[in-house]
Formats: structure tokens, C-alpha cells, sequence
């Protein structure tokens, strides 16, 4: 239940995202849905390894080198996903950031704890 919940909230984050953010774009609503169990999978299986394997850098950055890798997920996403197009790499920078704000925000308002 708590996987759904996360993914719910992934892709209402990802819908703001495109709403605020000029350089993304969805072209239907259950495209979201789409982006955000891509990025529900991925904050699960795959982002543990890659923290591990970025922590020198992580550690020199102070933490920085993180928001790089999330802006490079969301770009990359841009690019597999078809109906979801991020245009620039400041644009999926920012575009990361404020999903991960938003995502942060929906789970503190809703009490939801992963």
C-alpha cells in the first residue's frame, strides 16, 4: 500500500513539475502515472546502489552531487518516455528539485512516512 501511495504522490509531483517548470511537458495525464512508477521503481531499487557508488563525490560536494543525479534521472526520463519531454538539463535540474520539494511537502501534509 505504501508502494501505490508513493507513486500516487510521485506522479501528482511530477504533474505540478509540468505545470511550474516551462521546459516540461506532459502531453496526457496518465503519462504521469507513467513517470511517476518510473520514479517510484527507481528511488526503490536503483538509487541505494548509485548513492553508494557517488558517495566520494557526495561527500565532497557536501550532498550537491545528488541533485545532479536526480536532474540527470529526470532528463533521462524526458528522453526514454514518449509524451514526456524535458527540453534543457536546467530544466530537469529544476524540474527534479521541485518534484522532490513537492514530494517532500505532499508527504508531510498527508502524514505518509516511507
Amino acid at each position: 500500500m505504501k508502494i501505490i501511495l508513493h507513486w500516487i504522490i510521485l506522479s501528482a509531483s511530477v504533474l505540478l513539475a509540468t505545470k511550474i517548470i516551462s521546459g516540461v511537458s506532459l502531453s496526457h495525464l496518465w503519462i504521469a502515472l507513467i513517470v511517476g512508477a518510473c520514479l517510484t521503481l527507481f528511488n526503490m531499487f536503483i538509487k541505494p546502489v548509485v548513492n553508494i557508488l557517488t558517495l566520494p563525490i557526495n561527500i565532497v560536494t557536501l550532498g550537491l552531487f545528488s541533485l545532479v543525479v536526480n536532474g540527470l534521472l529526470f532528463w533521462y526520463l524526458g528522453t526514454v518516455i514518449n509524451g514526456f519531454s524535458v527540453n534543457t538539463f536546467g530544466a530537469a535540474f529544476f524540474g527534479a528539485i521541485l518534484v522532490s520539494v513537492i514530494n517532500w511537502v505532499l508527504k508531510k501534509v498527508f502524514h505518509f512516512d516511507f
